[in-house]
């Protein structure tokens, strides 16, 4: 998780692993595209050879006197060799190029399936999310470069370079082993120039990949409806592009740092190559006026000097290209490497469903990652089978990262948490989660339909519970009002007989799918924080028949609804600091009656504005 607060690290793999890594990913979900990549390679070298051989052979039968009809055989015979390997070659690739974006797809299942399994709190974690932001760009196509295609193409194409280096090499060793020499040594220069520009390209990733995030988050926040009547009314729109504007040039400039070292990179390659070129003509002519080869020789060697020099940078310029791309899919197969939710216990949820449990806090600390001071501190409860438990607190107490706690998307940075006696790390991840029906306040539908959505069952469920479950949330007369029912589709922009749900809409439709999972424990983080009093007060005269006999937590921030409850909690900076029936806490006359009396001043009738008590 240092990557970005150490530049010079070394990549995650090295470029060679990852092309290896590759053909075993693809041998494994996609065979056919590593076999039509390998059915290109002997066609590819032969055309190669081909170009060099051709000239020769054709002067070759001209200056050796034969018939027109032998000529043309000849000729002919290697022509339709040409041609055979030429149409192989080209179906090979479009069948590789086909399957190559199965393999594409399949590997961005794999990323989505790492980022729905990756531990809740490692996920959270910006280190993180920046790794998945680098870890899409091995699976996207952008400027013609696919990196997680490429890696394997290009160890293929370095393949058949290295091929052709061989052979060409034998055959110009013929000419003089120092011109070998000479054609191999000169690329050096170009590996060292772009050695140095892909230091700098990779030290600098993380400043321009920080910038770029920041720069799509904007474009997307301009772009979102949901913020569109801010923007307008608190005249947002200057701020905006004045930030816009500010990236967008920050980002110029690394593309022009980017510009210019690619081309000094490219001018001392040209200048290698004319200087490297240059002396392996000059011992070729002095060969052909020495008389020491003929002319089928010479017009062979030169051919095959042009083409050994190209291939010699084609070697170096692949494994360039192979490693730039590998660097993406470092960052992939890091993120891909992240410990997932399966790496847990194996205590199963299978016994504790069927009655509502006890939840011990036993010394618990959280403390977030780069923070000074804890969240919780300390932290000691019971929560007794069946307790209708309500936590509350100014903001920044500890309430929801409390929740998260509890429900396992976080792990204690001291203490254990136990649930019926069984620590938590003891449970399987996606186990421990089947207790729980959680109601978050940031609730999201996704493009799913109504069934789907309270269900969590993609294409199906318990229609009768599911529309029972709906109604007893309150949203009776929304659903009475689509005309498509249960099967209506929370997306408009996917489906336009779809429906757009309001926040409270949404924030019912979350309570109807708690109640449908019916989990022996039931947490309800700010239920009704989008909803107007009369939907709030429908739900508080639900909570006591939605609570029976589960172990519930009830978060607010109005005190009023905690009279439902057992028992309540005042926390302040991560430690409970009262605790009690509402009664018993309004006698205490402590922090909590005082917080009670701010509220209820607002809604006394004889209240007449000025400061609150």
């Amino acid at each position: 998780m240092e990557y970005e607060k150490d530049p010079n690290k070394k990549p995650y793999k090295s470029a060679f692993s990852n092309a290896l890594w590759s053909f075993q990913q693809m041998f494994r979900s996609a065979p056919a595209a590593l076999l039509f990549l390998l059915l290109q390679l002997p066609p590819a070298v032969f055309l190669a050879w081909s170009e060099v051989r051709l000239p020769a052979l054709v002067v070759g039968e001209v200056t050796a006197g034969r018939s027109f009809n032998e000529a043309a055989l000849a000729v002919g015979a290697f022509l339709l060799a040409i041609l055979v390997a030429t149409v192989l070659r080209d179906l090979c690739g479009t069948a590789a190029g086909n399957k190559l974006e199965i393999y594409r797809f399949l590997m961005g299942s794999e990323l989505s399936r790492r980022s729905v399994g990756c531990f809740y709190q490692t996920f959270e974690r910006k280190e993180t999310r920046n790794m998945y932001g680098r870890a899409k760009l091995a699976f996207e196509e952008w400027n013609g470069v696919q990196p997680l295609t490429d890696t394997p193409k290009r160890m293929m194409k370095l393949t058949e370079y290295v091929l052709c280096y061989a052979l060409f090499g034998a055959v110009i060793s013929n000419v003089s082993p120092w011109l070998v020499l000479l054609l191999t040594v000169t690329p050096v220069v170009n590996i060292l120039c772009a050695r140095a520009y892909r230091k700098w390209e990779y030290s600098t990733r993380a400043a321009r990949a920080d910038n770029s995030t920041k720069l799509n988050y904007i474009l997307r926040t301009m772009a979102d409806y949901d913020y569109w009547k801010d923007i307008r009314i608190y005249t947002m729109a200057g701020w905006f592009r004045d930030i816009y504007d500010g990236l967008f040039k920050t980002d110029m400039r690394w593309a022009g740092k980017m510009q210019i070292r690619q081309f000094l990179q490219s001018a001392a390659g040209l200048l290698v190559m004319l200087l490297r070129d240059g002396a392996a003509y000059a011992v070729l002519i002095a060969q052909v006026l020495r008389g020491e080869i003929g002319t089928e020789q010479f017009v062979l060697y030169f051919a095959a000097i042009s083409s050994f020099a190209g291939f010699v940078g084609n070697i170096v310029g692949e494994w360039i290209e192979m490693n730039n791309a590998s660097l993406y899919v470092c960052d992939f197969r890091e993120y891909l490497d992240l410990p997932g939710d399966e790496e847990t216990g194996g205590e199963t949820a299978e016994r504790h469903l069927d009655h509502a449990p006890e939840i011990v806090f036993d010394h618990v600390s959280f403390r977030y990652e780069g923070a000074e001071a804890d969240t919780i501190h300390d932290l000691s409860l019971t929560i007794r089978p069946g307790e209708k438990l309500a936590l509350v607190g100014l903001n920044g107490a500890g309430k929801t990262t409390l929740v998260k706690l509890l429900t396992g998307l976080y792990a204690p940075t001291e203490g254990e948490i136990r649930l019926n006696g069984v620590p938590v790390p003891d449970f399987k991840r996606e186990e421990y989660y089947k207790l729980f029906s959680p109601v978050f306040q940031d609730a999201r539908t996704g493009p799913f339909s109504l069934l789907e959505c309270v269900s969590g069952e993609i294409g199906g469920g318990d229609r009768e519970r599911a529309e029972a479950c709906i109604r007893r949330a309150g949203l009776g007369a929304k659903l009475n009002g689509l005309p498509r029912g249960l099967d209506t589709a929370l997306d408009k922009q996917l489906d336009r007989e779809g429906t757009e749900l309001s926040g409270g809409e949404t924030q019912k439709l979350m309570l109807a799918r708690a109640i449908y999972k019916d989990a022996p424990a039931l947490v309800l983080d700010e239920p009704t924080a989008a909803l107007d009093p009369i939907a709030e007060t429908g739900i508080y005269l639900q909570y006591k028949k939605m609570t029976e006999g589960k172990t519930s937590l009830f978060i607010s921030h109005r005190l009023a609804s905690t009279r439902f409850c057992d028992r309540i909690l005042f926390l302040e900076k991560g430690r409970i600091v009262e605790q009690g029936t509402h009664d018993a806490l309004m006698a205490l006359g402590g922090r909590y009656s005082e917080l009670f009396e701010m509220q209820s001043c607002w809604y006394r009738d004889d209240y007449e504005g000025g400061e609150a008590p």
